[in-house]
This record gives structure tokens, sequence and C-alpha cells, in this order.
């Protein structure tokens, strides 16, 4: 009697597309020692795995697109892993040079790129994109770069932060300057050409307060026909005291106007942030006066007489 066997084939293969950013933390767990980041290391890990597999980002179904510029192999690999958790999709790059290129191929919605690099430094990244672009731009810098970030505000950059920073401030600055940004563009097209009666124009994107002028769109102040560089922040609190002259605003209504809800933000933030306003326009003009303080109540623009 012949028995009959039955040979089962193997089953093919299941074929996974390996991820870039999961090579790249694998890489960066070996070179960490330490067992607590190793472990906060593999749940960022397991957390970008899911969001991949199932097609999900925290907020939502869109995903920002960042690029990411930084020489320093250690940061760019931490920080991408961080936005990537963040449900951001992000393109990272060691120099200017290749990440000019790949902008030039696919755009992006903010860049964060470090200041000082090989090759091609940020500064001049962003001489170059502001050529053809004006997208978002966040500055890494260190302590001792101030005059560098003065001249990248001035270039057209968003706001910088300084290293070393938290990644976690470094996640709610993106997206502040994301959304202040598309604000500033919605009121931009939306805006209509107006007078008011102290003689200053005040459309959504221009506001000219005697010698102050803000145009939101470009991101630039100008006190007298003199440049003021100011970072996002420093920018959306003098715009909001400006709109309304003579009016107290107290701390809290500023802080409404610069920050998101969702972001803690010390009320003597204000303060620090009122003293830079006064530092940068009496740079520009010893005699400035134009922010008053009511102690114990808050600020006011000066009505132009």
């Amino acid at each position: 009697m012949v028995q009959m066997v039955h040979i089962r084939r193997p089953s093919p293969p299941v074929q996974v597309k390996q991820m870039p950013q999961c090579r790249m933390i694998a890489t960066f767990l070996l070179m960490v020692k330490s067992r607590f980041f190793q472990h906060m290391i593999l749940r960022k890990l397991l957390r970008i795995t899911l969001k991949k597999c199932l097609n999900l980002s925290v907020k939502g179904n869109t995903m920002p697109h960042i690029i990411l510029v930084d020489d320093d192999a250690n940061i760019l690999a931490s920080v991408r892993m961080a936005l990537e958790a963040e449900g951001f999709s992000v393109r990272s790059f060691t120099d200017g040079e290749s990440a000019l290129e790949a902008l030039a191929q696919t755009p992006a919605d903010i860049g964060v790129f470090d200041i000082k690099m090989p090759r091609m430094d940020g500064l001049e990244l962003l001489r170059k994109l502001r050529q053809t672009s004006q997208m978002p731009v966040v500055f890494l810098t260190s302590k001792d770069d101030e005059i560098d970030e003065v001249f990248g505000l001035k270039m057209g950059a968003d706001d910088y932060i300084t290293k070393p920073f938290s990644q976690r401030l470094l996640i709610e600055r993106i997206r502040a300057v994301l959304r202040r940004t598309k604000a500033r563009n919605q009121a931009a097209h939306a805006a209509g050409d107006g007078q008011n009666s102290d003689g200053g124009s005040d459309s959504g994107a221009i506001l000219k307060r005697g010698r102050l002028t803000l145009d939101a769109e470009r991101h630039d102040c100008l006190w007298g026909g003199e440049t003021v560089a100011l970072t996002v922040t420093e920018f959306m609190i003098l715009d909001a005291l400006a709109r309304r002259p003579g009016v107290v605003k107290s701390r809290d209504s500023l802080m409404d106007a610069a920050y998101d809800d969702q972001i803690y933000v010390d009320d003597r933030t204000i303060d620090s942030h009122i003293k830079r306003l006064r530092r940068k326009f009496r740079q520009v003009d010893k005699s400035f006066d134009a922010i008053e303080t009511l102690y114990g109540v808050g600020y006011k623009f000066k009505e132009v007489s």
C-alpha cells in the first residue's frame, strides 16, 4: 500500500520595507551606553514603528514636512527621531548644499538649519533659499552666535533656538512658527488697504504707527526706516501692542498673542521679551520710549500724536 505524503511548500518570506529612520535609530542606540537612554530611545522607536504601520500621525492626517540640516550626526539622529515620533515627515542632511538641491526638487513646510556647517553654512543656505522661497526657517545656534542670530533674522529666518536645547521646546517652536506662518499668510491674502484716524495703515499685513512699520507677511520691522531684527515671539508681542495704541495689555493677553494655549509660560517671560524689544529699538534710536510700563497692570504702545 502506497502512503500519500503531502509536502508542504514553505511560505514566501514576508517582505518588510525597511525604514531608514529605524536603521538610523538602531545605529544611534549602539552608541548609547546608558540603560536609561536606551530604554527611552526604544520607546520612541516603538512609537515611530506603530505610526508607520498604521499610517497615523499625532495631529490628524496631515504631516508637515520638515527639512533638517546639521553636521552633527548625533544631533541629527536624535532630533529626527523626536520629530518623527511627533508625526512630522523629516528629511535630514549634513550639509547645506545637499539640502538646497533636495529643496529644489521637493519643497518643505519648514526648515531647521544649524548655522555653522562645512561646505555651506546655515546663513548661506538661507540666503540662497530666499531667492526662490519664503519657507519658514528656525536656526539652531550656540551661545556665542548672537551676531549670526541677528544676521539670520535680518535675512528672513523666523526664529532660533540655542544649543543645548530641549527637544520638546524645539518641537513646540516649530509648531508655533507653522501656525503663525499660516495665520500670517491668511491675513495677508484677506487684507485690504485701509486708513485709520491716526494716519497709519492698519491692514492685516502691514501696520504703521508713527515711526513703526510692521510687515507681517515679510516679518519686517522698521523704526524710522531702520530695520529692527525681531524673533517671531517678539514680533507677535509688538504687533499686539501696536494694533491698539494707548490700550493697556496685560501679561496674560500678550502671552495669548504670542504663545499657543498648550505651552506653559511664566508671566515674567513677557517682561524679558519687553526688555529685549526696548534694547533692540534703542540700538537704532536711543530715545525710544514707545512701549510704556504700567506697574501691576501691563504694557501699552504710546498713541501717535
